[in-house]
């Protein structure tokens, strides 16, 4: 039978849309399901103000009476104006291995875009660069972290016989940090820490946190105007993130370094690995799975990097020595061995060189499609 593809429009639709991955991936050695809450919340228009600016519609495809795959359309309007392009994006993509089914998902993404206006597709890509974005390329059997994809590597295949091709990769890189820590690196930390140029804030509590949100989103919103994808976050966006990802915060793995006057020049955000977790709870935080994540918190010697930044005229002058060692001896004081880079651009010369200077290798990549329409 041909595949067919359905609108979503009732709540039983958009259900089946949110927990299609799981049925797709049921059995498969590995897999970690995304947290269903948090993709509930992304998808819903009164949650998040992404939507705002964006233009969508989520989409099932379907072959022999069963549901085997999904995906949306998308126009961010703001990068668009902002980035002066007519770029639309597919994403929330999933389907089982079937060239067929893949082809009429991408058909009607192109399709839907093109018949809006827009010259380019690129994909798999969400609302912003929060969301999840590129296939994975490489390191399929190793342990996901959070908002990646985890696709199956035929995808990569599916979509150069589409005609598309490479946009941007991403690597990711798996640092040891006790070998990491060499007495060199700790100098430079020291001669960091007795600058009078800049002081490194830890945290212990989330209540502190709140004084710096809004000045690293600023900072984001400076430091971040190269990184691909990216527009700059309203007030809004900034307390949908806020929202988003408080619960899954740890204190003390927030480092922030600022100056005498308190503005906040860089800062670094790390979460432990609580894949198994995720698994045991089955992506379900409620009414127990957030039990699972808080124990997998705890036993895991994995913390994975989200996000950081330095503002441009203190680069090279040891805040990133400042905060990296400080989040490393943080990290290994509690028993954690392995730090994943997650995403870092090809092009990000400076950052790429550090953690290789560090000792770190590639072990993941993902990649970005693209196509003209």
């Amino acid at each position: 039978m041909p595949v067919t593809l359905t609108e979503v429009k009732t709540r039983r639709d958009m259900k089946r849309f949110v927990y299609l991955p799981e049925v797709i991936n049921a059995g498969r050695p590995g897999w970690v399901p995304p947290l269903y809450d948090d993709d509930k919340a992304v998808l819903n228009p009164k949650k998040n103000p992404a939507l705002s600016y964006c233009d969508t519609v989520y989409m099932l495809a379907w072959k022999d009476g069963k549901c085997v795959g999904r995906v949306a359309p998308i126009i961010n309007h703001k990068y668009n104006d902002y980035a002066k392009v007519k770029t639309g994006r597919f994403g929330w993509f999933d389907a089982i291995d079937d060239l067929e089914v893949v082809k009429a998902l991408v058909d009607f993404a192109e399709k839907w875009l093109k018949e809006r206006g827009m010259t380019r597709i690129v994909g798999p890509m969400g609302f912003t660069e929060e969301d999840p974005e590129g296939f994975i390329f490489m390191g399929y059997h190793e342990n996901p972290t959070l908002a990646c994809y985890q696709n199956t590597p035929i995808i990569n295949e599916y979509m150069e016989k589409l005609g598309y091709g490479k946009e941007i990769d991403w690597f990711v890189y798996k640092l040891d940090m006790i070998k990491a820590m060499s007495p060199l690196y700790k100098k430079l930390f020291e001669r960091a820490s007795r600058s009078s140029l800049f002081r490194l804030k830890e945290f212990k509590s989330k209540k502190e946190i709140n004084a710096y949100i809004r000045p690293v989103i600023r900072l984001m919103n400076e430091c971040f105007v190269d990184i691909y994808g990216y527009s700059p976050l309203s007030d809004e966006d900034v307390e949908h993130l806020a929202k988003r990802y408080m619960p899954l915060l740890e204190p003390r793995f927030i480092k922030v370094v600022e100056t005498p006057e308190k503005e906040v020049i860089g800062f670094m955000v790390s979460i432990p690995n609580f894949s198994p977790g995720i698994v045991k709870a089955r992506g379900r935080l409620f009414p127990f799975g957030f039990i699972h994540i808080l124990n997998a918190a705890k036993t895991t010697t994995q913390l994975d990097n989200y996000l950081g930044a330095v503002k441009a005229e203190y680069r090279g002058k040891g805040v990133d020595i400042l905060m990296g060692y400080a989040q490393m001896k943080t990290a290994v004081d509690a028993g954690f061995k392995i730090m994943d880079s997650h995403h870092e651009m090809e092009d990000n010369i400076l950052m790429r060189a550090e953690m290789e200077r560090s000792g770190g290798e590639i072990y993941k990549k993902f990649r970005l499609y693209s196509k003209d329409l």
